[in-house]
């Protein structure tokens, strides 16, 4: 019974990550090293619980967190490719920023300090029979899919072939491997950078809607919780392809959900909750050295 709530409570989890590890990938790829995914995440978070609450249903609300994030994508791109501000910076900026203003927001027009509840948000819908519980192990998780978990891991499964297979995925990757490339043969490298990173931010925006609206529905000011960052240590880790991203997120998904299983076992919450960035920071050491050993390579 326990492993069957875990495994459930696990592909919840790992949702709003494999969604912003599936964005910031392609952008990497591109050449652009996105660490702003948070901020994206966030705001998507805040505008999917507005739109929800204002029209009841949770599918305009997924849109407009993908667009907002797209928009936030897209301003972060301009930054880069058109006012030339170095990637690390402006993304630790856009974080910054992003939180700020949503604060700003949340105390100006809602009049709350932290955590924003509006009526009638509408949370997303099971895909599959709520009956497919009584399955043995995976029974739990099927019961719980919703439609951002199953367009997630369908992601996963879509992006080897579009990066490999088709025109813009080609162009993305001529962009970031070999920009000397993309040049001579005239692709319009600036474009296609912003692409990518409208693209990214569109991905997390809906892992910031599934943040909010998959079983709370409310938006708080720490409602990312540094997700955006293990999104970026997962396709690191998984060296920017997407299958081995897929199961990375799953892996964080799972000590996510295990530190809070702890929690409730009475274990110290502050010291367990650390449990999945320690994890976090063992797999960028991991592919640091990784990479260091192919570097070594004659």
């Amino acid at each position: 019974m326990i492993l069957d709530q875990l495994l459930a409570a696990s592909v919840i989890m790992t949702t709003p990550i494999l969604l912003a590890a599936m964005g910031g990938l392609v952008n990497r790829r591109a050449g652009i090293v996105n660490i702003a995914l948070d901020a994206k995440m966030l705001v998507g978070a805040f505008v999917a619980v507005v739109v929800s609450s204002a029209t009841g249903g949770w599918f305009p609300a997924v849109i407009a967190a993908a667009f907002a994030g797209a928009l936030v994508g897209y301003l972060f791109a301009l930054a880069i490719t058109r006012a030339r501000a170095n990637m690390i910076v402006a993304g630790l900026g856009l974080n910054v920023l992003a939180a700020g203003m949503l604060g700003f927001i949340l105390s100006w027009v809602y009049d709350s300090s932290g955590t924003l509840r509006l009526p009638d948000v509408a949370l997303l819908p099971k895909v599959l029979p709520q009956a497919l519980e009584a399955v043995p192990v995976i029974g739990p998780a099927l019961a719980d899919l919703d439609p951002l978990t199953v367009f997630a891991w369908a992601s996963v499964a879509a992006l080897p072939f579009l990066l490999a297979s088709t025109r813009i995925g080609l162009w993305i990757r001529a962009t970031g491997n070999a920009p000397q490339v993309a040049r001579a043969v005239g692709l319009p490298q600036n474009g296609i950078k912003e692409f990518s990173t409208v693209f990214a931010g569109f991905f997390a925006g809906l892992g910031g809607a599934h943040l909010a609206l998959a079983s709370i529905g409310l938006f708080n000011e720490g409602l990312t919780a540094g997700r955006g960052f293990i999104a970026l240590a997962a396709f690191y880790f998984g060296r920017d392809r997407p299958v081995v991203t897929g199961f990375v997120c799953l892996l964080f998904g799972f000590l996510e959900a295990t530190q809070i299983r702890m929690q409730t076992e009475g274990l110290p919450p502050k010291l367990v909750g650390t449990i999945p960035y320690l994890f976090v920071l063992v797999a960028l050491c991991i592919a640091g050295f990784r990479n260091q050993d192919r570097k070594a390579l004659p």
